[in-house]
């Protein structure tokens, strides 16, 4: 076997040998990518012991429009609810002002811009404000929300909220639209 020989013998092993480890590196790299385009989030009660029993999924997905949160969710009372992202990764209770409050680590709503103040989603208020939360009569949230200046990249190591009652999308006549305590959390990750 003279060196063209050899050298065309170890072309060709060399490409049976990369054709399928590039196939394979090709298709990881796919699928995680379309990994990164959901997310997931495990939406457990919140109480002042902690963790309470699972909800249900949200999935966030980002399109062009902003991050659809698309819940599959089922024991929550039926109505408008709160809805935001808040500042920390935890759904654990913490005391404030003498009490234990539900979830209370997951802190304020995500404000990274410091707008310090609650406003509608589209609006320039908290990017943490979302559209409202509806349960049908059945207690399930199945209806999508869209977050229209949000981008999937800076919900990870944040919190899901859903308070209870409605939001009136403003301060007055009571700080963050006026929602109610904290009934359900999850933890984006």
């Amino acid at each position: 076997m003279n060196s063209l020989q050899f050298d065309s013998m170890m072309k060709k092993s060399m490409a049976r040998i990369l054709k399928p480890a590039c196939a394979v590196l090709f298709t990881s790299v796919c699928l995680q990518n379309s990994a990164l385009a959901n997310i997931d989030v495990e939406m457990y009660q919140a109480t002042k012991a902690g963790q309470g029993q699972s909800l249900g999924i949200i999935t966030l997905s980002e399109n062009e429009h902003g991050v659809t949160f698309t819940p599959d969710l089922k024991g929550l009372t039926p109505g408008q609810h709160g809805f935001h992202v808040h500042q920390f990764a935890s759904c654990e209770p913490k005391e404030k002002d003498g009490k234990v409050v539900p979830a209370g680590a997951a802190g304020g709503h995500f404000d990274p811009n410091s707008a310090e103040h609650h406003d509608e989603p589209w609006s320039n208020g908290h990017l943490g404000d979302l559209p409202a939360l509806f349960v049908n009569e059945n207690g399930q949230a199945k209806s999508p929300v869209l977050a229209p200046r949000l981008k999937l990249e800076q919900l990870k190591q944040h919190a899901v909220m859903i308070h209870q009652g409605s939001d009136n999308y403003a301060d007055e006549p009571k700080p963050l639209g006026g929602g109610g305590k904290r009934v359900a959390c999850g933890v984006i990750k």
